[in-house]
């Protein structure tokens, strides 16, 4: 009963944060919410029986991209959004916001279709050993999705020096 209720704690504080990331002004805000809702997902993968998950979920997201964001945040000064000009509505128009309704039902009902077909699948011990297995998550990132790997590794630092770069003042 009571991991039930932590669930229902940790997915709210998920989806809460996760929704005020989008909607504040001032990009610090929507990092710390951000930071918020990896916590709370690490909250669920606990709760799902995956503490090498929710460990990693805490010091690469939570820890190293978020640092990375923050620091891209203040290098750039960004101090707060500004509104935009002509409302959405009035930019997409009637047809627009009609069409857009329309598709954001069908994605809800699709959604809800999937769901309800999806077939049970059993859950077998050997697969829960192999996902919480430190030794067979790292001999598996390190042969098989190596490139992939090395491949994220250049993303960010590229990213990095990007951010450096648009930061730069001209003098």
């Amino acid at each position: 009963m009571m991991e039930v209720f932590a669930f229902y704690v940790f997915a709210a504080i998920a989806v809460v944060a996760s929704l005020l990331v989008v909607g504040q002004k001032n990009p610090m805000y929507s990092v710390m919410l951000l930071i918020a809702s990896f916590g709370a997902l690490a909250g669920l993968y606990v709760l799902l029986d995956a503490p090498f998950t929710a460990v990693t979920q805490i010091i690469i997201y939570a820890g190293a991209i978020m640092v990375l964001f923050l620091f891209v945040v203040m290098l750039l000064n960004v101090p707060r959004e500004e509104p935009l000009p002509v409302p959405l509505a009035g930019a997409l128009g009637p047809a627009g916001m009609r069409i857009a309704v329309v598709l954001s039902i069908a994605l809800g009902i699709e959604m809800v279709w999937a769901l309800w077909k999806l077939p049970p699948t059993p859950f077998s011990e050997g697969a829960a050993a192999s996902v919480s297995s430190v030794t067979n998550i790292g001999q598996s990132l390190f042969t098989e999705h190596a490139f992939a790997f090395e491949v994220t590794s250049i993303l960010i630092l590229v990213a990095m020096v990007g951010a450096v770069v648009l930061a730069r003042k001209e003098h």
